[in-house]
């Protein structure tokens, strides 16, 4: 049963946005790459778990806090014997493992091991519900399923399940007898009480009003060439077709979530859509769907 699912992060969703209203840096676009990819893996990996059929709770993209340690977990999936916790990495390419059990690429350059980074945040969730009360075994996993992704002399780690073992590695937590009662559900419901909303490492580029590029943009493939008439807005890229509501909606979405606490008016949204649309359509969208605040010539909308 999923009790938390998997929500496009907060800083990819910001990344996506600037990407298109800013010029990004070479560094920058290969962050927002790997932002992409990171959420790529971790979606396809849960349609293998939903297929789970055996009693189980997982909740997805936990970021938690213990001793003053901050840890993220992928995929948690909590059955009545046992709690995985699952790591995935959608690394394309060809890796190894060197004599000093250094996590390589096959040209020689060192890269973070994500088997430390999985021991570590195992120890941590151990520590963090045992100060709770709770006393369950645990296993973790660091699971590779990007099919181009290659594990020369792999380290013989069963922790490491690689794109070849991904089914039979599904198909053994699927014969995992499992019963919940109670305590398995208080335990779901503490860490997502307990997860943490705001991401401290997430890394976004320094931006302000005056330096981004004001237009909308297709919700789709995220491009700025659209043709509008009165009720529809088509993207002449992907020929994505959405309401204009949606789309001043989205934009205003936008504002709150790159500038927290912006006060919402109908010339700050005409702005930010390039002029794209009448004052007069903005206006209406905005008291259809938000609560005015103010008298008439200062109004704005939360």
């Amino acid at each position: 049963m999923l009790i938390r699912g998997r929500p496009i992060p907060a800083e990819l969703v910001i990344l996506r946005i600037l990407n298109g209203k800013m010029e990004f840096t070479e560094r920058e676009k290969l962050h927002l790459s790997n932002q992409e990819k990171g959420y790529e893996g971790e979606m396809k990996f849960d349609k293998l778990t939903a297929g789970l059929e055996n009693e189980n709770l997982i909740l997805n993209d936990l970021l938690l806090e213990v001793g003053e340690s901050l840890f993220q977990i992928d995929t948690l999936i909590i059955f009545s014997g046992v709690i995985h916790l699952i790591d995935v990495k959608y690394f394309e390419g060809e890796y190894y493992y060197d004599e000093k059990e250094l996590f390589k690429t096959k040209t020689g350059s060192e890269k973070k091991d994500p088997l430390l980074q999985l021991k570590r945040c195992h120890s941590l969730f151990r520590q963090l519900i045992q100060k709770y009360g709770f006393n369950f075994h645990t296993e973790a996993h660091l699971v590779f399923n990007n099919p181009e992704f290659t594990l020369f002399h792999p380290t013989q780690n069963p922790q490491i399940i690689l794109p070849t073992q991904l089914n039979s590695f599904i198909k053994k937590l699927q014969k995992i007898p499992s019963r919940l009662n109670e305590r398995h559900s208080k335990l779901a419901d503490m860490l997502v009480s307990l997860h943490i909303t705001e991401n401290p490492y997430s890394r976004l580029p320094k931006y302000d009003f005056d330096m981004l590029k004001k237009a909308m943009f297709c919700g789709n493939c995220h491009l700025s060439s659209l043709s509008i008439n009165r009720k529809k807005i088509t993207c002449n890229q992907c020929g994505h077709v959405e309401d204009v509501d949606s789309v001043i909606l989205r934009s205003v979405d936008e504002l709150k979530l790159l500038f927290p606490g912006i006060k919402i008016t109908t010339k700050l949204v005409h702005d930010w859509c390039g002029g794209s649309v009448s004052m007069k359509t903005i206006r209406r969208i905005l008291k259809k769907n938000l609560k005015a605040t103010g008298n008439t010539k200062e109004s704005y909308y939360e």
